[in-house]
């Protein structure tokens, strides 16, 4: 076993770990073992370092687990500060209420899937403050909503009633108007006006609209929603009680349905933690969700002689829940989801939930409470449809994001590198020298074009790509002569060389540079290896315009054109028209090496790798990926055009192709594979093909 690469360089390096490269190397059967337990954070260091103290243990952790330093920094903290640093611990809006004043409002930080205002709405019941009564004002606010809250704040603050004001992050121009009409209003109020606000939390610093002086001035609360699915599971069921259960004339129906509606609403709201694997974008799924999916259930049940399936189906997955979702994938996930938990095997067989957890019997809500706690398995990413390994990816980069944040904590004019005496400018000067040198010099457009008169639309792709890859190089050239000059003191750093600069130095690709890129997820080093390697195979192309042997589909600013001029040229050869021709394809057992030229007719494609799963050679079909390999490489792709008519739908799973792990707008294609399992196996478990590791 080896230390990823530059780790082994960076913490053998230090003084303390030195020899620590050589020890892992020697001793690869005991280093492994640690590697690869479930949880290494748990586990003794082997040989000598198992002396180390913790915060040199955590950053050996760091440097073969990271997916693991969430958990192990939890730990760090409990041992140094206490448990009641990481202890989780339960809203109580009774005690914030007990805290606030007319002059101090309660302020919400939103998180998905928890609703604010369901609990504000239960104290208020109990105090009686309440919509019917008067005394509580609900207000929404967005477009044209300004006036109608501040007239009730107005009125509430003379009658002493609460005002809940949501979403205030929508209306960013208003909120300084805001800050002083809460002051006003708060001197000479009655002493029972209460204002609450609620807002979503900033995706990115750049991005915060709300006033330092309203949360200042706010006693600020944020509800995490439950983790886990037992957790998650007793959440959804506690918005019912045994009254519910009884309320229907369909009871047997009515519970098995609701049931398999709390577990399917845990499932959607659990998965958003798995990342773009688990929903390709993330949605504000809530309680509120389930309880009209609850109602409509009750109300189609007694309206009906049989269960209406499908009605409920549509009703919960394209209205209910599928209000909220906007990707085409994500719609269909939602939907496989639902035809998995809701069937008349529901009612007239045992039906599996998840793997070891079926459908519970006929029972009272007490026993539904207990057969999750008595029949629920372990936690894992099996219980959401996902592979085992679903988390590790999405750990990997919470932990990644985790540091990048401390790293750019950091003082600017801190050392990075003490051992070294390196400053950040040294450092940046380094990167920028190093860049320029290997930095390729433009494609000769002039020259390349009269290569080739035909126009053929493998060539037109060809010549983009170029257009496109000079477009970057001269911006990236020319943006590092400048920002050397600044360094010099030759040119005044302006803001966006100084946010090159800071770039740079943390391993990041500046902006100006990825608005004209493609989509990728990598730190500098690697990007720019890859942006070598992408010049290097357009170089290699453009020297006579024949269409390569084997084609890196991953290496393309614009893969869809490539795909596209595959179906262009055969639908030309044949006379077949473009819209009624699609795009089929094999899997081989060969890679990039086996082949010397391409295809007569469409093309070989390497370069893409499978998330969720993977391509069993031997058997030709997608199975099960391996334990701890998050992304497997795919054997070369013969892709063809076909006519729409003649494509084979049997035993396939249409597996959508991104360019990024970060999927969402990402997609580029859908490719038909085979597979032996129902394809509704791979929607659940989130199985994609990638262009980038």
């Amino acid at each position: 076993m080896k230390l990823p690469g530059k780790w082994q360089k960076a913490v053998a390096l230090m003084e303390e770990f030195q020899g620590l490269d050589r020890d892992v190397e020697r001793s690869a059967k005991q280093w492994r073992k640690w590697a690869e337990s479930e949880c290494p954070e748990k586990e003794k260091l082997p040989q000598e370092w198992k002396k180390k103290s913790l915060i040199q243990k955590l950053i050996i952790l760091r440097a073969v687990r990271p997916d693991r330093m969430t958990y192990a920094l939890r730990n760090f903290v409990e041992e140094k500060l206490g448990a009641k640093y990481v202890e989780r611990t339960r809203l109580d809006l009774v005690k914030a209420f007990e805290e606030s004043s007319p002059a101090t409002p309660i302020f919400f930080i939103l998180s998905p899937g928890v609703d604010a205002l369901k609990d504000l709405e239960i104290l208020g019941k109990r105090l009686g403050f309440t919509t019917d009564s008067g005394k509580f004002h609900n207000v929404s606010l967005g477009q044209g909503q300004e006036m109608v809250a501040e007239m009730a704040l107005e009125k509430a603050s003379r009658g002493g009633h609460w005002v809940i004001l949501q979403n205030v992050h929508l209306v960013a121009k208003w909120l300084g108007t805001l800050e002083k009409l809460l002051e006003r209003f708060s001197q000479g109020s009655h002493r029972d006006y209460r204002v609450f606000m609620s807002a979503e939390s900033a995706p990115t610093p750049n991005e915060h609209v709300i006033p330092p002086g309203l949360l200042e001035n706010s006693i600020k609360i944020t509800n995490e929603p439950p983790t886990g699915m037992l957790a998650s599971l007793h959440a959804a069921l506690y918005n019912f009680d045994q009254d519910t259960l009884e309320v229907c004339s369909k009871e047997q129906e009515f519970k098995s349905i609701l049931f398999s509606l709390c577990y399917f609403h845990a499932c959607v709201a659990g998965r958003l933690r798995f990342g773009p694997q688990g929903w390709s974008r993330s949605y504000p799924f809530n309680s509120g969700d389930l309880t009209v999916c609850a109602n409509v259930l009750y109300n189609y049940l007694e309206a009906n002689p049989n269960v209406p399936w499908e009605d409920l189906r549509y009703l919960f997955g394209e209205i209910m829940y599928g209000g909220h979702i906007t990707d085409d994938w994500d719609r269909k996930l939602c939907r496989v989801y639902l035809e998995e938990f809701m069937n008349p095997s529901l009612v007239d067989d045992e039906l599996m939930l998840a793997p070891g957890f079926a459908a519970p019997p006929n029972l009272d809500y007490s026993g539904y409470h207990q057969y999750i706690d008595e029949m629920l398995p372990p936690e894992s990413p099996a219980l959401y449809g996902l592979h085992p390994d679903a988390e590790t990816e999405f750990l990997t980069v919470t932990s990644n994001t985790l540091f990048r944040a401390l790293l750019e904590m950091q003082p600017r004019n801190a050392l990075s590198g003490e051992e070294l005496g390196q400053s950040t400018e040294d450092k940046v000067k380094n990167v920028l020298d190093d860049i320029l040198e290997k930095l390729p010099e433009e494609f000769n457009m002039a020259e390349i074009m009269p290569k080739n008169p035909n126009r053929s639309p493998y060539v037109l792709v060809c010549f983009q790509e170029c257009e496109r890859m000079n477009i970057l190089l001269r911006e990236i050239r020319v943006s590092l002569q400048q920002l050397d000059l600044g360094l010099k003191g030759e040119l005044m750093l302006c803001p966006d060389m100084e946010a090159q600069q800071s770039a740079l130095s943390h391993d990041a690709v500046p902006e100006s540079w990825s608005k004209l890129a493609y989509p990728s997820t990598y730190g500098l080093a690697q990007w720019f290896n890859d942006l070598l390697l992408r010049c290097r195979e357009l170089d290699t192309w453009t020297r006579d315009l024949a269409l390569p042997a084997v084609v890196w589909l991953s290496g393309f600013f614009n893969p869809q054109s490539f795909l596209t001029a595959i179906m262009q040229t055969t639908a030309r050869k044949h006379e077949w028209p473009l819209d009624k021709t699609c795009l089929t394809v094999d899997v081989t057992k060969k890679t990039k090496e086996d082949y010397g030229h391409p295809p007569r007719e469409g093309a070989y494609l390497h370069g893409l790798l499978m998330e969720g799963a993977r391509w069993d050679s031997q058997s030709g079909a997608i199975v099960d990926a391996h334990l701890k390999e998050l992304r497997s490489a795919m054997p070369v792709i013969f892709a063809k055009a076909i006519p729409a008519d003649r494509q084979e739908t049997k035993h396939t799973y249409e597996c959508p192709v991104y360019k990024t792990k970060t999927r969402g707008p990402n997609w580029v294609w859908t490719f038909r594979l085979k597979s032996k399992e129902k394809a509704a196996k791979w929607v659940l478990a989130g199985v994609a093909l990638l262009l980038e590791a």
